[in-house]
């Protein structure tokens, strides 16, 4: 006698396997970015991506676990994971940094983010979110402690050294510059198109314009052991 089996239980899908989570996030990304976190509605979000408004609940669990969704997708199509592996490379330290320019700059070429990024940002530098803060730790910093490794290495100093504080972020800034503020650039400069080919030749003048003082700085400064400062008496 044969026994009836039992039905397969309701598994949730996997991460970005489903096309309704798809669509979810897709329909999220402008209503955070017009409406900000507190005015956006998950009804309006799933009016817009046609599904039920259950399925906010069944993918993230509530508004806030689908915005922090968002924000790793953001961070996702800044080509993050590049700089990352172009990190853990094993190389001199300025090529590791052009490496890292590049991967960076690359995310802004044909593949340029839409422009609600854009306004996203600037909703979290006026009124940053907790998920933003979660982002950062978990993206951002890692990246960042990365940075100052390698710079410090360049200019022969400890990674938690002002001067190699104030050297990181000038490469960064550098970078964010085109990341952020790409549409007024290219009202200011009309020959500014960022393309694939151009992102790839700024790339490497931001190399280029940083190494130069790298080189100057470390070359100009008395050779100090390269130890954290937690070391010193």
């Amino acid at each position: 006698m044969k026994t009836k089996a039992k039905p397969a239980g309701k598994r949730r899908p996997p991460a970005g396997s489903d096309p309704t989570r798809d669509k979810l996030l897709e329909a999220a990304g402008p209503v955070f970015a017009d409406r900000g976190y507190d005015a956006a509605t998950v009804r309006e979000i799933c009016r817009r991506a046609g599904a039920n408004v259950a399925a906010v609940n069944y993918h993230f669990r509530d508004k806030q676990g689908l915005y922090a969704q968002v924000l790793l997708r953001m961070a996702g199509e800044a080509r993050i994971e590049g700089m990352r592996a172009a990190l853990d490379q094993t190389a001199p330290p300025e090529e590791i940094l052009r490496r890292v320019i590049k991967a960076r700059m690359q995310g802004l070429g044909a593949n340029r983010p839409p422009d609600w990024h854009f306004r996203m940002v600037a909703r979290e530098f006026s009124r940053p979110t907790p998920a933003m803060s979660r982002m950062i730790d978990k993206v951002s910093r890692p990246l960042y402690e990365g940075m100052l490794i390698l710079i410090g290495q360049i200019i022969r100093l400890p990674a938690d050294n002002e001067k190699t504080r104030l050297c990181t972020y000038s490469v960064m800034g550098q970078i964010m510059l085109y990341a952020l503020a790409g549409p007024i650039l290219m009202k200011l400069w009309s020959g500014l198109k960022m393309t694939t080919e151009q992102m790839e030749r700024i790339a490497d003048h931001i190399a280029d314009f940083s190494l130069a003082y790298l080189r100057e700085m470390r070359d100009g400064q008395p050779q100090l052991e390269h130890v954290s400062s937690s070391r010193r008496s």
